[in-house]
């Protein structure tokens, strides 16, 4: 089958698969006591042995950046910051009082929205309420999402004083036509500027996000963006599929779609940028994501130890990640549950000492094999399977996995599958042939419910 044809074959609605099942198949109305005896459970188990993680979400962004699909929260009045914090460290008091001993902090990581609109004392005052009563990892990995536009030394500082050391700006573009039409207007000086303050600070890893797939660019404009982006060597690129959601993300909804490029001129632009990270040193990761030789995923990607969660592809291993903040989500292995997502109703949640959990998931011992394929395949792209539910393997997962096989994306036996050169461009589609809840065609709503794979 011709590249064009394996393009419009696979560029299909695919979950990311950043959890399993996916979200629109957890449920609303979950048992707030089951929740808790879950989460006790797991605490009590892993959090001596491995330690536990925590995702903050910090929505507030003070202008609309048109593409995005994050929960956020618009707005210039940086009162909102007293308020919000409050509420998230009133969640973070209810949960340590779940906790029969003092919690170890192994990972943490600031996301949002933009965590740099926080004042640096709010910032401070936010991490080192957290910390002040909690056990830091020795092998701790703290990181921050960051605005170019908007970090300041100061707020790098304190941060760096609390044992962050892994920064991640918010590029996405750098061609001023594009930065137009998504309402990211962001000169490259800044970036430099923002990269060297980091660096300068003693951040041992600076990472740039970038986006493919957006309004108005060229095979020429991605080239300079990336080449601009590479001269400043960030230590790793997140480099992601634009995902086209208008129906829950409202401000994509002013993009004309005839601006968008086409599924082949996307690939386009993604083998471009491919190809300019490998020839500059870039090790390709996993799903959208390359590092430089020496950085700690690209080491933990070649030992075949690379993790994936919420927050991305990471090097720990934690069995407890604790989402708190408005629409932020928690993982212990058994359950998931998400906040609120709106800042009304979390703040309601929080004022009444309620967990401010809005829908959630349990899952079967069914769903954790399933959920160990996809992650074997998304983080080292082969996975062997286990004897447990041979029977639905071949009844879905199979027949799916024959179809990928005649196309030359993966290699297959009864015992395991291997994800091939070819089969690294559809990672997603990949991941799909273990999705039995998709593939039983139990559709939990109508309409479309997941971007397209390209």
């Amino acid at each position: 089958m011709s590249y064009s044809h394996l393009l419009n074959k696979y560029n299909i609605p695919v979950p990311r698969y950043t959890s399993y099942p996916t979200v629109p198949y957890w449920k609303e109305g979950l048992d707030m006591e089951k929740w808790k005896m879950i989460f006790i459970k797991e605490f009590q188990e892993s959090n001596a042995s491995h330690g536990i993680s925590l995702y903050l979400h910090l929505p507030f962004c003070e202008s609309l950046c048109t593409y995005c699909g994050c929960n956020k929260k618009i707005t210039t009045n940086h009162k909102v910051e007293e308020d919000y914090l409050s509420a998230i460290l009133n969640e973070w008091e209810m949960y340590r009082s779940w906790m029969n001993e003092t919690p170890v902090i192994r990972e943490m990581h600031l996301g949002g929205g933009t965590p740099t609109f926080f004042s640096p004392s709010n910032l401070d005052r936010l991490v080192n309420t957290i910390l002040g009563k909690s056990i830091v990892h020795p092998d701790a990995d703290f990181s921050l999402e960051g605005h170019p536009n908007n970090t300041t030394k100061e707020q790098l500082d304190i941060l760096f004083r609390s044992g962050f050391r892994r920064i991640s700006y918010g590029v996405q573009d750098n061609d001023p036509k594009v930065q137009r039409v998504i309402n990211r207007i962001q000169p490259f000086e800044n970036v430099q500027k923002a990269t060297e303050m980091a660096r300068k600070t003693g951040y041992q890893s600076v990472n740039f996000d970038l986006i493919y797939g957006l309004p108005f660019q060229t095979p020429e404009s991605m080239d300079c963006t990336i080449n601009q982006c590479i001269s400043l060597k960030p230590d790793r690129v997140a480099f992601y599929s634009y995902a086209h959601v208008p129906w829950t993300s409202r401000g994509q909804r002013l993009f004309d779609e005839h601006d968008l490029p086409s599924a082949p001129q996307k690939m386009q632009l993604y083998q471009l940028g491919k190809e300019l990270f490998l020839a500059n040193g870039y090790g390709d990761i996993g799903m959208d994501h390359f590092a430089l030789p020496e950085d700690e995923l690209y080491l933990a990607w070649q030992k075949g130890k690379l993790h994936r969660n919420f927050m991305g592809y990471t090097t720990q291993h934690t069995h407890l990640m604790l989402g708190m903040g408005v629409s932020a989500i928690s993982d212990t292995g058994s359950a998931f549950v998400q906040n609120n997502k709106s800042l009304h109703d979390y703040y309601l949640k929080i004022r009444d000492a309620e967990p401010a959990v809005e829908r959630g998931y349990l899952l079967t011992e069914e769903d954790k094999i399933f959920r160990q394929y996809i992650h074997d395949i998304s983080c080292n792209g082969k996975t062997t399977f286990m004897a447990e539910y041979m029977n639905l393997l071949e009844d879905y997962s199979f027949p799916e996995l024959e179809d990928l096989k005649s196309d030359g994306l993966v290699e297959f036996d009864q015992f395991h599958v291997e994800v091939t050169s070819s089969g690294r461009n559809f990672i997603r589609n990949i991941c799909r042939a273990f999705d039995l809840h998709l593939l039983r065609n139990k559709q939990p709503s109508k309409g479309p419910l997941f971007s397209k794979a390209i």
